[in-house]
């Protein structure tokens, strides 16, 4: 029979071994990921960079990382009518904030009922949840539908209802709820509560980073809407941050045509590709705060929500 070597000498040898390759392997991976994360960087850097740079510097010389010419002129464009900005900012934060409440709450509800194995409909209603997914009547009959028949056009509700439900958070939050053991469930019954208090007390603690990652989703769903805006919405005091910025650069660059056809001399200093980072800074400034503070729920949320148990 074979004797295996347990020497301290032996012994010692393989620890550095797998010291050794342990520390390569940290460097590899540190490595890496400071690249990966430079990529990622770099590119809302020039951005920064280009919103504080002076427009016929842009056109001349292209977008660089750091400003040659300094210049604010996109900002006091952006901000020259400040009570418009912030009423935008406010139907844009009171849209997000009612929206993803309602919509995250809906969606945890239903994922509920369909991840329940004693629900005898839910084959049924999964199916039918897919099958949106699938078809649908065409924007002609949706837009009909929403100002003909539901009276929305230009009220608050309409920049909600349209993204209150998405099939896939539905999916993503059901998978979630079906790894939570069904014992939690039983004995909460055995105790005499009822399924509303039993979602509410038990279920809704226990999905705390899919209601995070999926509350993300909705909210930046709402944030970043305009398509919605642009059809249902003609008054000022209703736009959204998205869509006024939108019709913002649309405005401009229509006047730039405008005095272009009619054979006027184009004021070059009108920023515009510095006013577009301008708007991108401040379109997801907010929301690049926000993250941070919920990250931990977001990667926690999707590694779950992603297996089968």
């Amino acid at each position: 029979m074979s004797t295996i070597n347990t020497s301290p000498v032996a012994q010692a040898v393989g620890r550095r071994r797998v010291s050794a390759d342990r520390v390569l392997l940290n460097i590899i991976g540190y490595v890496s990921l400071t690249i990966l994360a430079l990529f990622c960087i770099l590119p809302f850097i020039l951005i920064v960079s280009s919103s504080l740079t002076e427009e016929k510097s842009i056109i001349e010389n292209g977008f660089q990382l750091f400003p040659t010419v300094f210049s604010i002129e996109a900002y006091s464009i952006l901000f020259k009518y400040p009570s418009q900005m912030i009423q935008a900012y406010a139907v844009t934060i009171g849209v997000t904030a009612i929206g993803t409440l309602v919509g995250l709450f809906l969606t945890a509800m239903t994922a509920y009922v369909l991840a329940r194995k004693d629900f005898k409909w839910r084959g049924t209603f999964s199916f039918y949840f897919f099958f949106t997914t699938l078809f649908n009547g065409g924007l002609v009959p949706w837009y009909l539908l929403v100002v003909e028949y539901l009276h929305l056009k230009d009220t608050f509700l309409v920049l909600i209802l349209p993204l209150l439900m998405n099939v896939f958070y539905i999916i993503v939050m059901k998978t979630f709820m079906g790894n939570i053991p069904e014992a939690i469930t039983e004995s909460a019954k055995i105790d005499g509560a009822g399924d509303f208090r039993i979602f509410i007390e038990l279920i809704i603690p226990l999905s705390k980073p899919a209601l995070a990652t999926i509350g993300l989703f909705i909210a930046l769903g709402y944030w970043n809407d305009w398509y919605n805006p642009l059809l249902f919405i003609s008054q000022e005091n209703l736009m959204p941050l998205q869509y006024y910025l939108y019709r913002m650069l649309g405005n401009m660059d229509g006047m730039r045509k405008a005095m272009m056809e009619s054979g006027a001399v184009v004021n070059l200093s009108i920023p515009t590709e510095s006013l577009k980072m301008a708007m991108t800074i401040v379109a997801t400034g907010p929301i690049l705060i926000a993250y941070p503070f919920i990250q931990r729920f977001f990667v926690k949320g999707l590694t779950v929500g992603s297996m089968k148990g």
